[in-house]
Order: C-alpha cells, then sequence, then structure tokens
C-alpha cells in the first residue's frame, strides 16, 4: 500500500480506501462484510469510509464490529452528516448545530471509537448559515471528538465559501468527497482547482462507475445474475451507465487494460489515482477477492499514450458538466 497526504494535512491516507455505501448491512450478510473488512486490512488499506445515512445506521455499526481491536491510531475513520437516520423528525437530518453534535455521538457510539478522523458534511444545506455548521464543526474538532473535517459532493463555489468560513473557525477542512472516474469527470473544470487553492484533496466514490467500468455488463445483454445492477438498491446507482453507447464504449477499453497487464477494475482506480489532487479511491466489494484485486491499482504508472487512447476510447459518453455536481439542497 501507498499513501498520500490530505490536502495541506499532517493526515496521510491509503491511497485505496475501503468503503461500505452499498454493501454493509445491504447488499451482503455481516459475515461477507466483515470477511470484506479483513480483506482491505489485509491489503494494507488503513482508510475506511462510511456514513450515518447507509442501510439507516446499520453500515456504521458493522464497520465498528469489523474493525474493533484494531489498534486505533493505525486506522483512518471517516463518516459522514446531512442525510435523514432514525424516525425523519425535523431536525434529524441537515447540517444544524443540533443535528450535527447528536448525529457525531451517534456515530462515536457505533463506530465504537472515541474520535473520527474525518467527519465530512455529506451534502451542503443551504438551509442553514454556514457559520453554525462550522461553529459546530469547531467545537466537535476541539473538544477531540473529531480531527479534521471534510465535505462531499460540495460544488467549486462552496467548497470556496466553506474553505473561508474554516479559516475564520480555525477548523481543519482537508478533503471532498465526490464521485469521480472516467466517465464522470464533472469535477475536472471547477471544483478540483478549487480544492487545489483552499488545500483541499479529493477522496474519490465509484472509481469503477458502480462496476460498469469493470466490462461485465455487455451491451444488449443482460446484466449478470448477482450483479450491482440486479441488486435492487444498487441498480437505482448503475442505471445510468446500462445504455449500449455507454457499455460499447466501456468495451473498448479491454485491449488497453490488457496492454498495461491490469484488469479493468484495475485500469479504472489506477485511471482516477493519476490525478494528483486525488488522495484516495474508495472501493466497495461484496467478495473479498475484490478487495485484492482492486488494490493492486496501487502505484500504477499510466503513460501518457495510454491516457490518451482511454480518452479517444470513451470520447462521447464522458460526463464533464461542472452543473452535474450533486449539491443538491437548494
Amino acid at each position: 500500500m501507498e499513501f498520500r497526504r490530505l490536502g495541506r494535512s499532517g493526515l496521510s491516507v491509503s491511497e485505496i480506501s475501503y468503503g461500505n455505501w452499498l454493501t454493509h448491512a445491504s447488499q451482503i450478510e455481516e459475515e461477507q462484510a466483515q470477511a470484506c473488512i479483513k480483506a482491505a486490512l489485509d491489503a494494507g488499506i488503513t482508510t475506511f469510509d462510511t456514513a450515518d445515512a447507509y442501510a439507516n445506521t446499520a453500515a456504521e455499526s458493522v464497520l465498528g464490529r469489523g474493525l474493533a481491536g484494531q489498534r486505533r491510531e493505525s486506522v483512518e475513520i471517516l463518516t459522514k452528516v446531512f442525510w435523514p437516520t432514525g424516525p425523519k423528525g425535523p431536525n434529524d437530518s441537515g447540517l444544524g448545530r443540533k443535528h450535527i453534535i447528536e448525529a457525531c455521538h451517534g456515530s462515536l457510539q457505533r463506530l465504537q471509537t472515541d474520535h473520527i478522523d474525518v467527519y465530512q458534511a455529506h451534502r451542503f444545506d443551504r438551509s442553514v448559515p454556514l457559520e453554525e455548521t462550522f461553529l459546530a464543526f469547531s467545537d466537535l474538532v476541539r473538544q477531540g471528538k473529531i480531527l479534521y473535517v471534510g465535505v462531499s459532493e460540495w460544488t467549486a463555489e462552496e467548497i470556496t465559501r466553506g474553505a473561508a468560513m474554516a479559516r475564520e473557525l480555525h477548523v481543519p477542512l482537508v478533503s471532498n468527497q465526490p464521485q469521480y472516474n472516467m466517465l464522470w469527470r464533472v469535477i475536472e473544470p471547477q471544483v478540483i482547482p478549487a480544492s487545489e487553492r483552499e488545500g483541499l484533496s479529493q477522496i474519490v466514490f465509484s472509481p469503477i462507475a458502480q462496476g460498469a467500468l469493470t466490462g461485465k455488463y455487455k451491451p444488449g445483454q443482460p446484466a449478470p445474475e448477482g450483479s450491482r445492477a440486479t441488486d435492487e438498491n444498487g441498480s437505482k446507482m448503475v442505471q445510468r451507465w446500462m445504455r449500449d453507447d455507454v457499455l460499447s464504449a466501456v468495451q473498448k477499453l479491454g485491449p488497453l487494460a490488457e496492454q498495461a497487464g491490469l484488469s479493468l477494475a484495475q485500469l479504472a482506480v489506477a485511471w482516477v489515482l493519476q490525478n494528483p489532487n486525488v488522495a484516495s479511491a474508495i472501493i466497495g466489494a461484496s467478495r473479498p477477492e475484490q478487495v485484492h484485486e482492486n488494490a493492486k491499482a496501487v502505484g500504477v504508472k499510466l503513460e501518457a499514450d495510454l491516457l490518451t487512447a482511454i480518452d479517444d476510447a470513451l470520447a462521447g459518453v464522458i460526463e464533464n458538466d461542472p452543473r452535474r455536481t450533486a449539491s443538491v439542497v437548494r
């Protein structure tokens, strides 16, 4: 495993992070989830990402059990706050002070830890004053319950505003967590330049586009049984890529991956790690062998001609409109 610094901070994270967005307490059973966490640790992964909203808090509990007994100083635990959990009452969501403080306490309990390494605002909340949000984060930092603050799917303008408030209140804002892969590049025109300017790194999710970049989905053919596209929850996420033009373009990547000595999944993960503003790529898994396969993308250097060939193969299906950044609360 190799490691990169998160933004301008002193915190290092593993180039591959393990995340449990659509898997733990949802797609796979507890025993399989724990096997995947063990595989991540065995592969040298130290950075683990979750959120209170994943499986309505259950995913955090699964991760907490999986990391129990590990030396706390040897892992980085990331979680998030924003989306509703529990009975979904009027204060059960958003970035108001009450919800942030109470959500943090709940996450600490479920994760079986006394601190969160990076606590992330899962979306931007335009209904709450930014000062209130960052004052709550500031208090949690001063109390030692969170060490750093991150955001997720914030636009360039929101990152700039957040960074200014963080500086004013001395909050260590270090990261943004967006979707990013060969097909979905909406952060490149604006978000990455803003993040570089403000000292934030990207911790990216869906580097293999929910499986679409593995090549297992073929144009004009039904999705393989047991794949994410046939799962009740996962199918909603991968559906945007289930178009023949996209799947046909992805098939062109096969010879390029073979030329590089990589699987298509490894090529996809290695591709996002070529961006110097990306500190870590989050992988999910339903089987331990998937963790080990994707972890082999660490340290891979893709030559310029290969990167150009990837762009040529995917021409016409790449999305890079910055307006597509998923900041949903207006």
